[in-house]
């Protein structure tokens, strides 16, 4: 059995800011990890003042994922901040593609990771690549291919006791009930922070996340879906 897993992610650092320590281990245990990036996250925060900030964090999440140990990674190339209802069907369709392209055997099962439907952070953007993903996720498996589960990264209740209107409308975090898995991936902290770092124009958002986690970086939690 051949196991292979896809984070779908809108922006190129959500998959190091969000489910890395996860994809690290994935990695670790012999699974195939291809990675799927819906923007090149060009309305980002651009502190180096870069004349192409798409490129710059394109090339960020090249090498985080390279860090990681994905196999592949795939760029769809949508406008950041403009995803849509619309855009979620093209790219549920361009997900669907890519996962055929890759999928050379009957015997390969295949896992989706993807940050919560909520959006963490209440990004639309993160939003519709959560719902592409599922969106393919159901149609590939009603296709007949070997869909194991899509894992949903999430923020317990713990971390997020309350909901947020600093930004925009931020749900407070999940309670127990709602967690179906926790993976601990403590032993692969300089990894984690590795690709994390890799991500220097974001270095703020980076800082942030760093210190909200303290000592619980590397423990991630995931809503299972099969």
């Amino acid at each position: 059995m051949t196991k292979l897993v896809f984070g779908i992610f809108a922006h190129p650092d959500d998959e190091a800011f969000g489910p890395v320590g996860t994809l690290i281990s994935e990695v670790h245990s012999g699974t195939k990890l291809h990675l799927i990036l819906l923007t090149q996250g060009e309305a980002g925060a651009n502190p180096d003042n870069v004349p192409d900030l798409g490129k710059t964090r394109v090339d960020e999440w090249q090498k985080s994922a390279s860090l990681i140990g994905a196999s592949s990674t795939h760029l769809l190339d949508y406008a950041d901040g403009q995803l849509n209802n619309t855009s979620m069907q093209k790219i549920a369709d361009k997900i669907e593609q890519i996962i055929h392209e890759l999928t050379t055997s009957d015997n390969s099962e295949i896992d989706f990771i993807t940050l919560d439907l909520n959006g963490i952070t209440g990004h639309v953007d993160h939003i519709v690549a959560a719902r592409a993903a599922t969106l393919a996720y159901h149609r590939l498996k009603n296709g007949g291919l070997r869909m194991n589960s899509i894992r949903y990264f999430c923020v317990p209740e713990t971390n997020a006791p309350n909901a947020n209107t600093d930004w925009i409308f931020v749900e407070k975090g999940r309670s127990t009930r709602e967690i179906h898995e926790i993976i601990d991936a403590k032993q692969y902290l300089a990894e984690i922070r590795g690709a994390i770092a890799a991500h220097q124009s974001q270095r703020d958002d980076a800082a942030t996340i760093l210190k909200n986690l303290g000592d619980s970086l590397g423990i991630e939690h995931f809503i299972v879906s099969k």
